[in-house]
């Protein structure tokens, strides 16, 4: 792959052009877009930014708790290089932002080779035109969705972009908690945990209720019950079984921001981030 493209479904980015993609839904809530208002970004409608609001009159902290989330991602791929991991799937990436994966990976291992998947259109455009404008390293968008763990592996573009032989940061970061159970959440997973290589990681964060209350867990659920995905909050228990039997780094599954922290917590910072995270190997 060229170093100034940026490839992937029907709308591709070539040495600065890019083609938009069909009419988007802006009157339904998008979790990417929401999270995109909590990290106070731009690209987010109107509906994204009330149901957000509403999400914050629960959470008062929940752009921390996003914040941490993103922290988290960039401690992660950080892990992931000096591992020697040269290679990462990023699905569900959401609109990039400062310390996405790719820019994290490329200023630690500029080498290294990044496929974004996503199924909104408006993170779709947005990706491309910005790697476009920034042709630095391997980096690959490819439109999918993660409920479809076949179309992901077999994509042509992914194959061009990552060797699956060798070892692969597969990237489920805030992203499998909009995956119901009905929809094949664990088989989905488990799906992709097959496709990688001996010396492959997981890395995954995950909301659950168990640092709620059961008031602000029902009604944060609620809430997202509007959005283009409801939100499916699970325990410690439930998100463990996510790694199957890939071996967890220290210090293990975690309340998120307890993954390898470089700096002093904020207080008040148990309430309001409640999710866990870890990172695991295939052995």
């Amino acid at each position: 792959m060229q170093d100034d493209a940026v490839t992937g479904g029907p709308w591709s980015v070539v040495a600065g052009e890019w083609q938009p993609p069909a009419e988007l839904n802006t009157g339904i809530p998008h979790p990417a877009r929401m999270y995109d208002y909590y990290l106070g970004g731009k690209d987010n409608f109107p509906a994204d930014r009330e149901a957000a609001e509403k999400i914050i009159e629960v959470m008062p902290d929940a752009r921390l708790a996003a914040q941490s989330n993103r922290d988290f991602l960039g401690r992660a791929v950080e892990f992931a290089v000096g591992q020697g991991v040269r290679q990462f799937l990023d699905i569900g990436t959401g609109i990039p932002a400062v310390g996405s994966t790719g820019e994290v990976a490329h200023r630690v291992a500029p080498d290294a080779r990044v496929v974004y998947v996503d199924n909104d259109p408006i993170v779709l455009t947005h990706s491309r035109a910005l790697l476009a404008h920034h042709p630095v390293g391997h980096t690959t968008v490819l439109h999918a969705d993660l409920r479809d763990p076949e179309a992901i592996l077999g994509d042509p573009g992914l194959k061009e972009a990552i060797d699956l032989s060798r070892p692969v940061a597969l990237m489920l970061v805030a992203v499998m908690h909009f995956v119901r159970d009905e929809e094949g959440a664990a088989e989905t997973v488990a799906r992709l945990r097959d496709a990688l290589a001996p010396g492959s990681l997981l890395i995954l964060s995950h909301g659950t209720q168990d640092f709620m209350t059961a008031d602000a867990a029902a009604e944060t659920t609620r809430i997202y019950s509007r959005a283009s995905s409801p939100l499916v909050l699970r325990t410690g228990d439930q998100v463990r079984e996510l790694f199957g039997d890939f071996e967890l780094a220290d210090p293990g599954l975690v309340q998120l921001p307890l993954w390898r922290p470089k700096e002093e917590l904020p207080d008040g910072w148990q309430q309001a981030v409640p999710a866990y995270a870890g990172v695991a190997v295939k052995r």
